[in-house]
């Protein structure tokens, strides 16, 4: 993303974990060196930490009080609701979409029926030939876990996998053990039509949820059913439309703070060249010989530093922004259709994505380089914002660079009240009405911008901006707004607790967009603090 970037990595994580301790005295000492940007493809497994039980959320205050953009994976914990971690306002949070590249690898059944899939296998390919096909589930296992496949029912076959529990390339391995002669690893319900190519270490191919179903009949109904697999190599085109989110990208809302919408954006996450340590093999499988210098990765941790390099891009053109203004700019330039021109769809239901899965949206970094109004934040409005979380001075101070205690004389009326580009509003009843209040900076070429606001209301509930027209001038760069999110007279929910929208300030040259997403009563499941 950002070719004339210099990169500094610095270690965390050895073979039993990553520390806190690394954590924070590596985030200390990137800060020490100067970096502009921190990178950190790494976070904390099940729901997100308090924020001051948090190395990651304290190091990254530290940060961004430096004036440091600290990016961050959302993790690979989806498709669950509020299983976004890194999830503090002042952290960047970077979910995981496709891109327009395949590397696809079809299954032709006995039947004449082809099902395609993905494969990154590069081996001696099985051309055309037909050979038996049989299901993992009834030679021992039907995940494919190693030493547990009968070698008399699968040596010499093509072996049914499903997905879960181990990795994928460990299936293939599995299979290899046993004397298979393929895989076809299907997915199951969880994981649904997203499709991740790997370096298997057999002729293998990934196919989804619907497709994996109806192999998987034919392999049961049939008496003696027969597969093979064609390798296609890498094709890029607009089918399937793109980007797509991935069913593992980490999901809102946000479980720590339900009144900051997370994940921040989306970027690419799936099947991402990426170098490759010699150390192990592209499947990380100690029975594997290969050795490669780069690799095809997924996750998360290749969408973070996508989002890091367009950061770097965005504070070297704007060396003045602030964290926050960088972030701001990212988001409410981001866009929320695909190539196909239909809203980004969620991989894990195959519908249309919301707020909590793609956030603003997936980055645009053309669109960010002049994004008109910016929302900015500093270390005085984080530190409002954690009191009015209701931490304690001592909490706080661990979060201070000079270890100093807040007395928390400002709060927000609500946490969702911090001048952030999102709007994630939390209804307490059927009658009720949220005002949050904002401030923009005019940070486009015409000091005397006039910005109309334009409302996409969520299902349920109307929204008003007050005032509904900003006039810039010379001496008044800086405005503020009122936004209102009111349960209607008669809302119409159709069988939903989260309902979303829209709020866009334009002037014809620029479109400052802005996600609502409303939650509503009875849907329990936020943490406190």
């Amino acid at each position: 993303m950002s070719p004339a970037a210099h990169i500094a990595a610095y270690k965390i994580c050895w073979k039993s974990g990553c520390y806190d301790s690394d954590i924070l005295a590596a985030m200390d000492e990137a800060v020490a060196d100067g970096v502009d940007v921190i990178s950190l493809s790494v976070g904390a497994s099940g729901y997100a930490p308090s924020f001051f039980r948090d190395s990651i959320a304290i190091g990254s205050f530290h940060a961004v009080s430096k004036g440091v953009v600290v990016s961050a994976s959302a993790g690979n914990s989806g498709p669950g609701e509020y299983t976004s971690t890194n999830i503090a306002p002042w952290i960047l949070t970077v979910g995981a979409s496709t891109i327009d590249r395949e590397f696809p690898a079809d299954v032709v059944l006995g039947n004449g029926q082809v099902y395609g899939g993905v494969s990154l296998y590069s081996g001696e390919p099985l051309n055309s030939t037909q050979l038996p096909v049989v299901y993992a589930g009834d030679c021992g296992s039907r995940l494919c876990i190693i030493g547990e496949l009968d070698p008399a029912k699968v040596s010499g076959k093509i072996v049914l996998c499903e997905r879960g529990s181990n990795a994928r390339v460990a299936k293939g391995g599995a299979v290899k053990v046993a004397g298979g002669a393929g895989m076809i690893l299907v997915n199951t319900a969880e994981s649904g039509e997203e499709l991740v190519a790997d370096s298997h270490l057999v002729p293998a191919t990934m196919v989804g949820e619907k497709f994996g179903d109806k192999i998987k009949y034919y392999v049961q109904s049939d008496p003696s059913p027969t597969a093979t697999i064609v390798f296609r190599g890498t094709v890029i085109g607009e089918s399937p439309s793109a980007p797509r989110v991935a069913a593992f990208s980490s999901r809102g809302p946000n479980y720590r703070a339900p009144e900051i919408l997370k994940p921040d954006v989306i970027a690419p996450g799936v099947n991402i060249l990426a170098a490759w340590t010699g150390e192990a093999a592209p499947t990380d499988l100690d029975i594997d010989p290969r050795r490669v210098e780069f690799n095809i990765i997924s996750g998360t941790s290749m969408s973070c530093p996508h989002v890091s390099g367009l950061a770097a891009l965005l504070r070297q053109a704007q060396p003045d922004w602030s964290p926050a203004a960088i972030k701001s700019a990212l988001m409410t330039t981001a866009y929320n259709v695909d190539n196909s021109g239909a809203t980004i769809t969620d991989l894990a239901t195959g519908l249309e994505s919301t707020p909590f899965v793609r956030g603003a949206g997936h980055v645009d970094p053309n669109r960010a380089l002049d994004p008109g109004l910016v929302y900015d934040a500093g270390t005085d409005d984080y530190i409002s914002f954690l009191c009015t979380l209701g931490y304690s001075p001592s909490m706080i101070s661990l979060f201070t660079t000079d270890g100093s205690v807040a007395n928390c004389s400002t709060k927000f009326p609500r946490t969702g009240d911090l001048n952030y580009p999102a709007f994630a509003v939390v209804l307490s009843s059927y009658k009720d009405s949220v005002t949050y209040h904002r401030v923009v900076r005019n940070v486009g070429s015409n000091t005397n911008a006039v910005y109309e606001a334009k409302i996409d209301s969520p299902s349920g509930v109307d929204v008003t901006v007050s005032p509904s027209k900003l006039v810039f001038d010379e001496k008044q760069q800086s405005l503020s707004y009122d936004i209102t999110v009111a349960v209607s007279g008669n809302p119409v929910i159709v069988d939903s607790k989260y309902t979303f929208g829209s709020v866009t300030w334009s002037d014809g040259v620029h479109d400052v967009t802005s996600p609502i997403a409303v939650t509503w009563p009875s849907n329990g499941g936020a943490a406190s603090m």
